[in-house]
């Protein structure tokens, strides 16, 4: 079975930085897409950014402060987050595709993606 596993966060004042990290493990496939969404509390769950085909994509809120990559290989992700905002302060979740990319579309919706981890806090303070 899929298992993502999220680490980092934490908290850090306004315009520090943090990273969060996801490993997945089991049967996944590196031609898959891995993103992150985030949640804060009474909110929408809101996409962040993916990568697909070696290319990541991000929200408007977090174009040019959060950095995403992959090791493809390994089925492993790290979102570098800088110039954090308290509104950026949220649950963060990893996300995985279970099936191949169409490389015309760009995967935004919670329901692009069949595997989600646990979630790990964020809290950026003013």
């Amino acid at each position: 079975q899929v298992q993502l596993v999220e680490s980092g966060g934490g908290l850090v004042q306004a315009g520090g930085s943090l990273s969060v990290s996801c490993a997945a493990s089991g049967r996944t496939a590196s031609g898959n897409s891995m993103g992150w969404f985030r949640q804060a509390p009474g909110k929408q769950r809101e996409f962040v950014a993916a990568i697909r085909r070696g290319r990541p994509y991000y929200a408007d809120s977090v174009e040019g402060r959060f950095t995403l990559s992959r090791d493809g290989a390994k089925n492993t992700a790290n979102l570098q987050m800088d110039s954090l905002k308290p509104e950026d302060t949220a649950v963060y979740y990893c996300v995985l595709r279970n099936m191949v990319d169409n490389p015309n579309l760009y995967y935004i919706k919670s329901t692009d993606y069949a595997y989600w981890g646990l979630g790990t806090q964020v809290t950026v303070t003013s």
